[in-house]
């Protein structure tokens, strides 16, 4: 219910952004509007997966719960784009926490015969959202205002904290070593990379020349020296086990959240069509998603050892619906409904890639190290999504919403995808308890 809460979140404001986006005057900026939230949930991702190895996922629950509520009412309240960004921020930290000590659970509390069925329940956590989310903040824009979405969903996680808090308080009980979380290194390597990854994309949108440079030099450093100290060993290189396992979420999420962020406005830039029938690709995306994921449950109780083939499998089926979506946003001529279709094609691949991939880097991780590794793959999710996502927006300010600008963002996802079949193959079959190495 807590990953359902972020959905909803995700798929309602994705919907209505660019509505947000041209009422605050932040069209040129409109990547920003989901890069701020997944850059600040690189750092919240890495406290809380810290936090959880050495205090269990209880403070996390809470304190996630209460930074994403206070995110979307200050979001509801903005008055201007720079407002709105950093409300998203905001909400970026607690969305952080909350996936990390959501993934950090099932690695804790369920023996792997039972991962995969549990990541396939937490991908079914977007059915509802898929459902009601971009129809619900559709209505609500055209009927009320856009910021009632965002003061509709502050409250839900807060009402959900009773019911998750005994569990994650049991699973806290434990013994563990106790060490630094907010002052550690990896939480300040964290920010640098966080901070590396804006500054690089706020570059891109540099008029200036020298600004662009420096920008882009001195971001692409720290980006680079963040990301080596809050990764696994090997990840650079793609090394068998944990580190494939996170190379393949960036590409997955890099693909899919890049993609998507560019749907709704390709839809009502390029072919007119209202902001509501927009989000209707988003929720048949998320629904085929969760198809996609059980599936792969299914399968990977009949054929245990096979993740990697089925990653694989997923990662060709997401980039067919993925270039097929592309090409209808992109060009006015084509029945926008291919868009949706082909979403929903990309959808079932994203369910089953990321389902298998996810398992497999699991059941490489030993229990005490679920919770950084559940980080990382959160980090590298929210790092792909984010980065993509501030490219795309920066082709669109420079060449408006137009069919170059989408061609290039989908053309690059759709290369993407093609480097991460060629990854997918990296995946381990190792039981849970084998020892990623760690920096």
């Amino acid at each position: 219910m807590s990953v359902g809460a972020v959905a909803f979140e995700s798929l309602g404001v994705a919907t209505v952004l660019p509505v947000v986006a041209e009422e605050l005057g932040g069209l040129s900026g409109y990547g920003w509007g989901l890069s701020a939230l997944m850059l600040a949930s690189i750092v919240g991702t890495v406290v809380a997966g810290r936090d959880i190895d050495q205090r269990g996922p209880a403070r996390s629950v809470v304190a996630g719960s209460l930074v994403f509520a206070l995110g979307c009412l200050l979001a509801g309240l903005a008055s201007g784009w720079g407002m709105f960004v950093a409300a998203r921020a905001l909400q970026g930290f607690g969305v952080g926490a909350i996936m990390a000590y959501a993934y950090s659970l099932v690695g804790l509390a369920y023996p792997p015969r039972l991962q995969a069925v549990m990541f396939a329940f937490l991908s079914s956590a977007w059915t509802i959202p898929s459902l009601l989310g971009p129809v619900f903040a559709g209505v609500l824009t055209a009927v009320l205002d856009w910021r009632v979405v965002f003061w509709t969903i502050a409250p839900i996680t807060l009402l959900l904290l009773p019911l998750v808090l005994p569990g994650a308080r049991r699973v806290s009980a434990r013994p563990r070593e106790k060490g630094r979380t907010l002052f550690s290194a990896p939480v300040w390597f964290s920010v640098l990379l966080a901070a590396g990854t804006g500054a690089v994309l706020f570059g891109l949108e540099a008029d200036a020349l020298p600004l662009m440079l420096a920008l882009i030099v001195v971001g692409a450093v720290g980006a680079w020296v963040g990301l080596r100290r809050t990764l696994p060993k090997g990840s650079f290189r793609a090394r068998r086990g944990a580190p494939a396992g996170v190379v393949v979420r960036f590409i997955l999420c890099g693909v899919y959240f890049g993609s998507e962020a560019f749907l709704p406005l390709g839809l009502t830039r390029i072919h007119g069509l209202d902001v509501t029938i927009a989000g209707l690709g988003l929720a048949a995306g998320a629904l085929a998603w969760t198809v996609g994921s059980f599936v792969q449950a299914r399968i990977d109780a009949a054929r245990p050892g096979r993740r990697s083939r089925s990653t694989r499998l997923g990662m060709l089926v997401l980039l067919g619906g993925q270039l097929l979506m592309g090409a209808a946003v992109a060009l006015p001529a084509v029945w926008p409904g291919w868009a949706v279709i082909g979403w929903a094609i990309a959808g079932v691949g994203m369910g089953i890639a990321f389902n298998a991939s996810t398992a497999a880097t699991m059941s490489a991780t030993p229990t005490s190290a679920a919770g950084s590794i559940s980080a990382s793959l959160q980090l590298a999710q929210t790092l792909a999504t984010a980065v993509i996502a501030g490219l795309g927006g920066a082709m669109v300010a420079r060449l408006g919403a137009t069919t170059p600008a989408f061609l290039a963002v989908f053309g690059a996802t759709a290369a993407l995808a093609l480097l991460g079949v060629w990854i997918a193959g990296r995946l381990a079959e190792r039981a849970n308890g084998a020892k990623p190495e760690m920096e």
